[in-house]
């Protein structure tokens, strides 16, 4: 019988994916030369899935970075019939760079760039939303449910990203604050019974979380 490891999982899974863009393949190669962390092909295909079988029309993304999981949003929802997908990023270079990309990817036109501090431009924006995909800080994600909570529709779809975190979150002896800043947001949300929760094992660990 063959040995089953972690990675070997997480390669066999990108097999799976179809044959991206090259725009796409381009950002992925970006991320690997840079050691820039995305979802990666896996992940951004199952946010792909998740939006098309949501037919999400108004997503919201905490922390894009510079553009990857934004353009598995929007091909989704241009898809859908259209929409928007708010591109949130504190850092002008990010947001200069994800536009670029998205142009591209003849995306620009479903998606609104804001590069600013994701939780308060989400405070901010006027919901709700069918998705809200968080990556920020991780010492940020506890902080960020409540706000979460009140801007996603019932019915929507909150994704969040490294919710396994590189495996520390197993080890009891780590206490690192984005450890445990990982491990209450876990806590709070799947004991919270306004939530449908999952972790799944894909990459660095996605919750997906319905809300009711």
């Amino acid at each position: 019988m063959a040995t089953i490891s972690y990675d070997k999982v997480q390669d066999y899974l990108t097999t799976l994916v179809p044959q991206r863009e090259p725009e796409l393949q381009k950002m992925e190669e970006h991320a690997k030369q840079h050691d820039f962390p995305i979802i990666g092909p896996a992940c951004g295909y199952y946010c792909y899935q998740l939006a098309r079988m949501l037919n999400a029309k108004s997503v919201f993304e905490l922390g894009s970075g510079y553009g990857y999981s934004t353009a598995w949003f929007a091909k989704a929802v241009k898809e859908n019939g259209g929409g928007i997908v708010h591109h949130t990023v504190w850092d002008d270079a990010l947001s200069k760079q994800a536009q670029g990309h998205l142009s591209n990817l003849g995306s620009t036109d479903v998606v609104k760039f804001h590069n600013a501090e994701a939780v308060e431009t989400l405070r901010q924006t006027p919901g709700p939303f069918d998705i809200i995909f968080n990556d920020i800080d991780k010492d940020g994600y506890p902080d960020s449910l409540p706000v979460i909570k009140e801007k996603l529709r019932s019915g929507g779809v909150l994704i969040i990203d490294n919710m396994i975190w590189h495996g520390q979150i197993l080890d009891p002896n780590d206490h690192e604050e984005t450890t445990e800043a990982i491990r209450r947001f876990t806590h709070d949300i799947t004991t919270d019974t306004d939530w449908i929760v999952s972790l799944t094992p894909i990459r660095d660990g996605m919750i997906v979380a319905y809300k009711k």
